[in-house]
């Protein structure tokens, strides 16, 4: 199916399923399907389908895992029937071996005594929108160094209030697209003004949508930055507002490394809580003590409230490579203006970043105090295949393969608290899953899990 946006031809298109022969769940009837919530504003529920971003998929199970915001979804797979589309080609079940994770996915599926078996999977293709309407990086990346008033634009925000909050482009205005009718006021008044919608990415239809309501309210000069958020935030610095950096991330307890520009001694009389005190001379030095980039920690960054030394901070990260990177814009200004508290003290040099660890995950040490000696009350589940197990298992291991776990749960005790394991951690998370559906005290370890010739495991 082709997606084409060209002016009032967007209706009926942006809100249609992208994969062939879906059927939309009746009125009234009861969806078996599910998706995250941000999804809906687009979508509607299909009848055995399931909609969610694309966590991975393992082979030797033959499942698939996918991420609905708040849940996780697993769907076994025949390698040998499973029908998979991408860019809007057929291609070989290898492409879930290359599918990047957190991409937009649609499976349809089989479901036979409690167990879903993927009849297809399609990866959400980029958004085809007519050239007319797109704006790229280089002229976005201009207009924002002008500012609206000297660039003659309106930039929106077109994703959700939580998303704007945790970080956004500069100048950005929030309208986000499944409320946008109660927002009509943040729309520029002169209807010939360049009105810019981005979201999410390229698969995206919050943006598209919003251009489509723009134009038929006669705006005239309306343009989608397709590839949106994610881009920006890989190539420059984005923006976060004191509210937003309270509200998203101090007040849920998100990890993130939030950094204070002004000098030590400013710093001492008073900060926003959490702040590491670096000065833009220091960061140079401080890389090579920065948190590894593959764990792609946010980083915020403030000073007293020009944000030169902060925008001279965050642009270094940013060159560094360095994901992520936010200015707070005002300041601890912005901050204390707010009515937040600053409190004062000896300033923290170091950064530090420690990630949440997903839902069941245990941590590597813990994992490994159990496989040297497993407590009576705590059971390793090795989920590997027969053929993996047999080059060497944990002492005192149970084995279940995950494509036989869910038949053969009544094996599994009860009265003990399960971790399940396997070579790398994909299959032991699709296993914590099931077993905490089930009811199991269940947890399991992400970690990469070798035994040599002669059964010596190796933990890492």
């Amino acid at each position: 199916m082709k997606l084409r946006i060209k002016g009032l031809a967007l209706a009926g298109v942006l809100l249609a399923a992208w994969l062939p022969g879906a059927q939309a769940q009746p009125a009234g009837g009861k969806p078996n399907a599910s998706m995250p919530a941000v999804c809906t504003s687009c979508h509607k529920p299909m009848e055995s389908a399931v909609r969610g971003y694309f966590e991975g998929a393992a082979f030797k199970s033959q499942s698939i895992q996918l991420e609905l915001g708040t849940s996780k979804e697993i769907v076994r797979f025949d390698p040998k029937a499973l029908k998979v589309r991408a860019d809007r080609n057929d291609t070989t079940v290898d492409h879930l071996k290359e599918a990047k994770k957190g991409h937009e996915a649609l499976i349809v599926f089989t479901e036979k005594d409690g167990i879903k078996t993927a009849k297809s999977i399609e990866f959400k293709p980029p958004l085809k929108i007519a050239q007319e309407k797109l704006i790229f990086y280089p002229e976005i990346e201009k207009l924002v160094a002008q500012g609206p008033e000297r660039g003659g634009y309106t930039l929106i925000d077109s994703r959700p209030l939580l998303r704007f909050q945790m970080g956004t482009i500069p100048t950005s205005v929030n309208l986000p697209f499944p409320t946008f009718d109660k927002f009509l006021d943040r729309l520029p008044k002169d209807k010939n003004k360049l009105l810019i919608f981005y979201c999410q990415g390229e698969t995206c239809m919050m943006s598209p949508s919003s251009l489509q309501r723009a134009e038929a309210m006669g705006y005239t000069k309306v343009r989608v930055y397709r590839e949106g958020w994610p881009e920006w935030t890989q190539k420059k610095v984005s923006e976060l507002s004191a509210q937003g950096l309270k509200a998203a991330w101090i007040d849920k307890d998100v990890p993130h490394v939030l950094i204070d520009a002004r000098a030590p001694l400013d710093v001492a009389r008073g900060h926003i809580p959490g702040a590491v005190s670096m000065t833009p001379d220091r960061v140079k030095a401080a890389l090579k003590n920065f948190p590894d980039k593959s764990l792609k920690a946010p980083f915020m960054v403030y000073d007293a409230g020009d944000d030169k030394a902060a925008m001279a901070v965050a642009s270094q990260i940013t060159a560094a490579g360095y994901p992520f990177v936010s200015v707070v814009p005002g300041g601890l200004a912005a901050w204390t203006k707010a009515g937040y508290a600053a409190p004062g003290g000896v300033p923290v040099h170091a950064v530090a970043y420690t990630p949440k660890p997903l839902p069941g995950e245990i941590p590597l040490a813990e994992f490994k105090k159990y496989a040297a000696a497993t407590p009576a009350e705590v059971l390793i589940l090795d989920v590997r295949s027969k053929s993996e197990a047999n080059l060497g298992m944990i002492p005192g291991a149970m084995l279940i393969p995950d494509e036989e776990l869910a038949a053969r749960l009544a094996e599994v005790p009860k009265g003990k608290r399960i971790i399940a394991h396997c070579s790398t951690g994909v299959r032991a998370e699709m296993a914590y899953h099931k077993l905490k559906a089930a009811g199991f005290n269940a947890g399991f370890v992400k970690a990469d899990i070798e035994f040599d010739k002669k059964g010596k495991v190796t933990i890492n």
